[in-house]
């Protein structure tokens, strides 16, 4: 399955966290979904906002963001993404081990389209994130 249909560019996805093992698997997973899809990693808040404001070419059809991280944590990341006028509609998900119904309330308040709450099991991953691109990033 290609997201942006056979003569499009395939779609990207911005994934902040500082956790390594936690990229990796989050790619895995998303390759796991569809191939095609390109992922950039940022180990942090401040990198991340640093690589979407370095350049509007390089926009990401979609931001997911973990809530605990050094220097900004996710819902700083957020708001400053939300501030930003060329990434102002960009879908972000929160990517988060808590499930605490008042963060994921106050991110949705922020601007969050959805919270992912990390699971154990890859294949789960895996659907998760199919059924977040399905509902923000799939062109029909």
């Amino acid at each position: 399955m290609t997201i942006h249909g056979p003569n499009r560019t395939p779609a990207r996805c911005l994934l902040i966290d500082d956790d390594l093992d936690d990229q990796e698997i989050f790619s895995m997973a998303i390759q796991q979904f569809d191939e095609s899809i390109k992922c950039d990693f940022a180990t942090d808040g401040t990198k991340g906002i640093e690589q979407l404001s370095a350049t509007v070419a390089k926009v990401p059809d979609c931001i997911f963001i973990d809530m605990n991280m050094p220097r900004m944590n996710g819902i700083e990341c957020l708001e400053r993404i939300k501030k930003i006028d060329h990434l102002k509609k960009i879908p972000v998900c929160m990517y988060s081990t808590s499930a605490d119904p008042t963060l994921v309330a106050r991110t949705k308040e922020l601007g969050a389209v959805d919270f992912i709450v990390k699971p154990a099991d890859i294949n789960e991953l895996s659907t998760l994130l199919g059924e977040f691109l399905r509902l923000n990033v799939i062109r029909k």
